[in-house]
């Protein structure tokens, strides 16, 4: 097989497009950028254990794949030129960070998730605490997927190599799909076991059950309070300064999405490591000084 090249593949043949495609996404699953990480966290740390976080990050991974799927045939036909529209991958910002905003904003404010009862049953919990009994309930399993859907669409350099490069590789039409699809399977792979090991993190806290509820659902919440509402910033000051939207810091990484530090990489740290990790321990630590028996 001809040399596999992941920074900058040019001319590939189909073997080698393919093969790019699947390691792409695995670096891609890897890589903390704004379409994946701060996502997959809130929804994991939410479902508080492994097998939910494993969920939650499969049913993200499952749509974006999806998406990627849907976009590399559109490049192969040769409209890869709307989905590379830089004024589209700011305004993408807005319904991701509204999506985010507003699931957080009814879970703190209410202390439910979004339950609008387009998929399936909503489920249930009860945590007392000292104000008397809270109404927990668990994010419906629809907000992950349809978020991965929509985050799919932006643009970033993993994404132009696949649509300008990789997908016109292919021979024919029925081809253009797959190295979006091998690209949201790699994707998918490192996000899948992301999640659990994010639910796992909720999970295994030395806290009673209904505390450790309490903690996962108020760091999901807060992550994606927060998170929505940066998203939402970045976007309007994208579009109305977009000079403000390719700032950037070259760290002299060869690595897409750590090669430099810019507006994506600033939000999925703030997202993930400043909300959403500040919020967890923060919170663990205030309930084990409460209950230092329990």
């Amino acid at each position: 097989m001809e040399f596999i090249d992941l920074w900058n593949p040019t001319h590939p043949g189909v073997a080698a497009a393919l093969v790019t495609a699947l390691l792409l996404g695995l670096v891609h699953g890897m890589v903390p950028d704004e379409h994946t990480w701060p996502i997959t966290f809130s929804y994991a740390v939410g479902g508080y254990s492994t097998r939910k976080g494993l969920r939650a990050g499969l049913l993200f991974s499952l749509t974006f794949t999806m998406q990627r799927a849907i976009a590399s045939e559109l490049a192969w036909l040769g409209l890869s030129h709307w989905m590379q529209n830089d004024w589209l991958n700011q305004a993408l910002f807005v319904p991701i960070g509204l999506l985010m905003a507003a699931g957080g904003w009814l879970m703190l404010r209410q202390r439910r998730a979004v339950h609008l009862h387009l998929i399936g049953q909503c489920h249930e919990d009860r945590f007392d605490d000292t104000s008397g009994t809270s109404r927990w309930t668990r994010m419906t399993g629809w907000m992950p997927a349809l978020h991965g859907f929509v985050a799919g669409w932006g643009l970033g350099a993993f994404a132009l190599i696949l649509y300008t490069t990789l997908a016109p590789a292919m021979p024919s039409a029925a081809w253009g799909w797959l190295p979006g699809a091998l690209f949201g399977l790699g994707t998918l792979i490192v996000q899948a076991v992301a999640g659990a090991l994010f639910g796992r993190m909720a999970a295994s806290r030395k806290l009673s059950p209904q505390a450790v509820r309490a903690v996962a659902l108020t760091t999901a919440a807060r992550t994606l309070l927060w998170g929505g509402a940066a998203y939402i910033a970045a976007g309007v000051l994208g579009l109305l300064f977009p000079s403000l939207a390719h700032w950037s810091i070259n760290t002299g990484l060869h690595v897409h999405g750590l090669s430099h530090i810019d507006l994506p990489l600033v939000l999925a740290v703030v997202c993930v490591a400043g909300v959403g990790l500040g919020t967890f321990f923060t919170q663990t630590r205030a309930l084990r000084a409460a209950n230092p028996g329990g």
